[in-house]
């Protein structure tokens, strides 16, 4: 595995994550924070997937 492929799988497991915390809190402002933080990390692993798929092209 390369480093691009293991921080693809770490931010697909933090967004994972934050989408789980977002539901079991009750307090709305915590599950606005985990629901933004959980896009941004699914918009950094579509970033890693450009690049190993950029990298894998070339």
């Amino acid at each position: 595995m390369t480093e691009f492929e293991a921080r693809l799988e770490r931010f697909e497991t933090l967004a994972a994550e934050c989408d789980l915390i977002s539901k079991l809190t009750n307090d709305t402002a915590k599950r606005e924070l985990y629901l933004r933080l959980g896009l941004h990390y699914r918009e950094l692993a579509d970033d890693m997937r450009t690049i190993i798929a950029t990298k894998h092209a070339a």
